[in-house]
């Protein structure tokens, strides 16, 4: 348990049964009555936002979540399997859990696994991640890289878009948050 007064930004609250993580939140001290704490609540399994206020002091239900560094070992039918780095225990993660970040996940590849008592809640990445072009038009001469873009297919099956003068066969870094091309890594 805690109050209203110890809020931190990425806190985990228990409220009705329910995982909520503080996105942002503010003390205001009006001039007339009470003092109220206004938070911005992100449901931690539906990723739904909700705007909370509560009365200073009040006691709230902190939820403990346990975020871990993991290395994604495989996929087993609907779940990813990860594995604890510091107690090789495996984790199996459901496919609904790991969600987009699928898409930038490679066997061997370290990721943060967020868990609340035993079970997982999301699969965390690093901001960026290098893969490697599978396929793509080939390029022509001339294209350059202020010209336009085209889609290419990188080794996880996910399909980003780079520039035209990029081929298959080169290892391009991708923000895993908006799928974005952010350049070619040599």
């Amino acid at each position: 348990m805690a109050t209203t007064n110890d809020l931190k930004n990425g806190m985990v609250l228990n409220l009705d049964g329910q995982l909520w993580s503080v996105v942002e939140f503010q003390h205001v001290k009006p001039g007339k009555g009470g003092a109220f704490v206004r938070t911005k609540l992100k449901n931690v399994l539906s990723g739904k936002v909700v705007d909370r206020t509560f009365n200073a002091g009040t006691k709230v239900d902190t939820a403990t979540v346990d975020k871990r560094d993991m290395q994604y070992l495989y996929r087993d039918a609907d779940d990813f399997v990860f594995m604890d780095s510091s107690t090789y225990d495996q984790v199996h993660v459901p496919a609904a859990t790991v969600g987009d970040a699928a898409n930038f996940l490679l066997e061997n590849q370290e990721a943060t696994v967020a868990l609340h008592e035993g079970t997982p809640l999301y699969v965390e990445l690093p901001t960026s991640v290098v893969l490697e072009v599978t396929y793509t038009e080939p390029g022509l001469q001339g294209d350059r890289s202020t010209g336009g873009t085209k889609p290419a297919t990188v080794e996880t099956g996910y399909q980003i878009q780079v520039p035209l003068f990029l081929d298959t066969g080169v290892k391009v870094k991708v923000d895993t948050r908006t799928g974005d091309y952010l350049g070619r890594v040599s």
